[in-house]
């Protein structure tokens, strides 16, 4: 662990839908049960490096109280493998693609976001090219992940 802080990394695959928005709902759930926790997103791919999260996850997110302050899209880098504690994947495609460049030695710390719920979903769809449904559908499926995660949390590290 970073300084006695557990970190974690979540990752979608342009960091622009997805992983911003579980970073979005992490930080305040973590923050709302008192955990101290290093927190970031990236993607598999660089495609919208340095912009901010997609319009449609911000006003589903902060219509839900969620801040996306500050967060910008960037491209996962070999760093990030050492650096955080756990590096949780939206779908098995991004698992896929992050083992594919992880070394071997930290490969431990890579999952699927919703291995830590009881739910029969455990991918997070990529709600990029649909209608508002889904981007609130995905939010669901992130405060579930996030829950069970922050349990988890509690039971291992606190």
């Amino acid at each position: 662990m970073t300084d006695n802080k557990v970190s974690v990394l979540f990752v979608c695959l342009g960091n622009i839908c997805r992983s911003p928005s579980a970073e979005a709902v992490f930080k305040k759930k973590a923050n709302d049960n008192g955990l101290k926790i290093m927190i970031d997103s990236a993607g598999t791919a660089g495609y919208h490096k340095g912009t901010a999260p997609d319009q449609r996850s911000q006003a589903v997110g902060e219509n839900r109280g969620y801040s996306f302050a500050g967060l910008k899209c960037r491209k996962v880098i070999e760093q990030d493998f050492e650096e955080f504690d756990y590096i949780l994947g939206m779908d098995n495609e991004n698992i896929e693609n992050l083992l594919a460049v992880c070394p071997a030695k930290f490969q431990h710390k890579v999952a699927l976001l919703l291995s830590f719920t009881a739910s029969d979903d455990q991918e997070v769809p990529d709600p990029y090219y649909g209608g508002k449904a889904g981007f609130e559908y995905v939010l669901d499926l992130i405060e579930q992940g996030a829950d069970g995660f922050i349990e988890h949390l509690k039971t291992k590290h606190y």
